[in-house]
């Protein structure tokens, strides 16, 4: 069983930051890649970051790159998405993915997904 679990979310203002968290467990272990992508309200699936979890390197997208980083903690098996000054345009779903490869993360094709959790950014 593939489990992907995020926390974290919540209402926040216009240039605060918050930490999402993304714990994995079961087969979801497995793969090489986890990452985030959002669903903003009545928009696409957007991709955010991915991290390479054996060598730890992170890929931002362009629209959050200086915003949001990724990072790891390997004894909890936990993901991390750091995002600051956030602005409403942030406000999405944010959803936890795992992938054997890179590209599926960024074209948003994740082989598992998590629950997601949602991110709101009041102006």
């Amino acid at each position: 069983q593939v489990e992907l679990v995020e926390s974290g979310g919540g209402l926040v203002q216009a240039g605060d930051s918050l930490r999402l968290s993304c714990a994995a467990s079961g087969l979801a272990l497995n793969f090489n890649y986890m990452g985030w992508i959002r669903q903003a309200p009545g928009k696409g699936r957007e991709f955010v970051g991915v991290l390479d979890r054996s060598a730890g390197g992170t890929l931002i997208a362009d629209s959050t790159k200086g915003r949001f980083t990724i990072s790891r903690e390997n004894a909890k098996n936990t993901m991390y998405l750091q995002m600051s000054g956030l602005t409403p345009e942030d406000t999405a779903i944010y959803y936890c993915v795992a992938a054997e490869k890179i590209h599926m993360i960024v074209n948003g094709s994740p082989a598992s997904w998590g629950q997601g959790t949602q991110v709101i950014v009041s102006s």
